[in-house]
């Protein structure tokens, strides 16, 4: 996927920024697909951005300010895009940084993912940092072996999420999401909401690979939207269609936000 506009502070990136992003592995971001200049959730990226600045650099983040400078990064011409909003802070710096990244919009998969389990849990998991050594090796080797993505454990089997998103799981009477350590993703939060407003509740427990076979439906959210689950390794998960249908059009309902 080509870049069409990497932007800090508002102004081109220079050099020397893009220098310490590639050497110093430190800072956070959130991730959006923009379609007419809107965003779903922008407020929920807003707060992500905000209390992930706080605790990683000791300040707040203005999101009027971050609203701005990804408006002037996409300019008057590009209406449909991916972009990527990092915050990084350079040394001897008084205040973060805002790298905006913009690149062609994508759309959510169509067909069933199928997802290998693997050995890790990201560290600090509640914040989408930088430093995704592990999702990246591990999502490129399910790729290699022939599957969508990997599907990120602990010990015992205990699901948490997968290496670029969340995963649900529909149990005939509410959605249930991993209690692991997890980033709580902004389509994730958006689809709990939805789902609750059409009288589907969710809750939070404990789930494990061995656990799979119980339930109707599995499906994964991220930036780009919502897709089922159709395997994990070996097993073949059952697809519930009505469900499958009720969330797609839950998460189609949630409103775009003008940047």
């Amino acid at each position: 996927m080509g870049i069409l506009r990497i932007e800090v502070n508002g102004g081109p990136a220079t050099v020397d920024q893009l220098a310490h992003q590639a050497i110093v592995n430190y800072g956070h971001l959130t991730a959006m697909q923009v379609r007419g200049g809107a965003v779903r959730g922008l407020g929920l990226h807003l707060y992500r951005l905000d209390s992930a600045t706080r605790e990683l650099f000791g300040s707040g983040l203005d999101g009027e300010l971050v609203r701005a400078h990804v408006r002037h990064a996409l300019g008057a011409g590009i209406r449909d895009a991916s972009v990527r909003v990092s915050v990084f802070q350079p040394d001897g710096d008084e205040r973060p940084s805002i790298m905006v990244v913009v690149r062609p919009p994508s759309d959510a998969a169509v067909a069933p993912q199928r997802l290998t389990a693997v050995p890790y849990e990201r560290p600090v998991a509640h914040i989408k940092h930088v430093g995704m050594f592990g999702q990246i090796y591990y999502g490129l080797a399910a790729e290699r072996a022939g599957f969508d993505d990997a599907l990120l454990t602990g010990p015992g089997g205990i699901i948490a999420e997968g290496a670029i998103t969340n995963i649900g799981f529909f149990d005939g009477d509410a959605v249930l999401w991993p209690s692991a350590p997890l980033l709580a993703g902004i389509t994730m939060q958006l689809v709990i909401e939805a789902l609750a407003e059409r009288g589907v509740p969710s809750r939070h427990d404990r789930v494990r690979i061995a656990d799979l076979h119980s339930f109707r439906s599995a499906f994964v959210t991220n930036s780009l939207g919502v897709a089922p689950v159709g395997q994990v390794d070996d097993q073949i998960l059952a697809t519930d269609a009505e469900f499958t249908q009720g969330l797609t059009e839950a998460y189609e309902s949630v409103p775009w936000d003008p940047i």
